[in-house]
């Protein structure tokens, strides 16, 4: 008896918490779906980089303390009251840095003169379709350079949302499967939908490596 209580109490709640993360992360599924769409097909009503925006601005900055490249690039960045995630930094002179700063919609250039005390800024601003794109595939990290750590709070905010939606994604899933075993007339043609979807993505998960070698 107890036994059957366990299982329709699990399957309850079951249920009910697929509902509900499905509801909370339901605009999140949307956004990246359609996103996805946007970046796997050329769209003319979706067209961003040749709408983009460009500007220039020329300001005095205070050379910043002799620490770390990336720590010299934060202070000019918050000098010139721009947000975003620092990257592509180089170093022509001795007296000079030059470096990216990102966030979606918004790529800033920036060249910093430390003997003249001004940095240089071109703006390349993106519309709507833009963001979209940007939020696709925005995460603040750089694996090419791991001292490139986030450093735009609401980046972070951004990323911590990604874990959870992928979290939140492995849980429906699982959630899915578990109503599907538990309706033994589904189990048919559920175990075809799933033995279908495994080979298709097994296809291109190890299959193109083994055929294309």
């Amino acid at each position: 008896m107890s036994s059957v209580i366990d299982s329709s109490t699990l399957t309850l709640w079951n249920r009910k918490l697929h509902y509900y993360v499905g509801l909370y992360f339901l605009l999140f599924i949307w956004l990246f779906s359609f996103t996805g769409l946007l970046l796997n097909h050329h769209w003319n009503f979706a067209e961003f980089f040749p709408n983009r925006k460009t500007s220039s601005f020329e300001r005095s900055i205070e050379p910043p303390p002799p620490t770390s490249e990336v720590d010299q690039a934060r202070d000019l960045l918050t000098q010139l009251g721009l947000r975003g995630e620092v990257g592509a930094i180089t170093h022509p002179t001795l007296t000079q840095l030059n470096y990216t700063a990102t966030r979606p919609g918004f790529i800033y250039q920036i060249q910093a003169d430390l003997t003249q005390r001004t940095a240089k800024v071109a703006v390349i601003e993106y519309n709507v379709w833009g963001i979209l794109h940007d939020l696709h595939t925005f995460s603040g990290a750089n694996v090419a350079d791991p001292t490139l750590r986030r450093d735009w709070i609401l980046t972070t905010i951004w990323a911590v949302s990604m874990d959870a939606l992928a979290v939140g994604l492995i849980f429906m899933v699982c959630s899915s499967y578990y109503m599907w075993w538990v309706l033994p007339q589904k189990r048919i043609f559920g175990l075809a939908a799933l033995s279908l979807g495994t080979i298709v993505c097994g296809l291109f998960v190890f299959g193109l490596r083994w055929l294309y070698r």
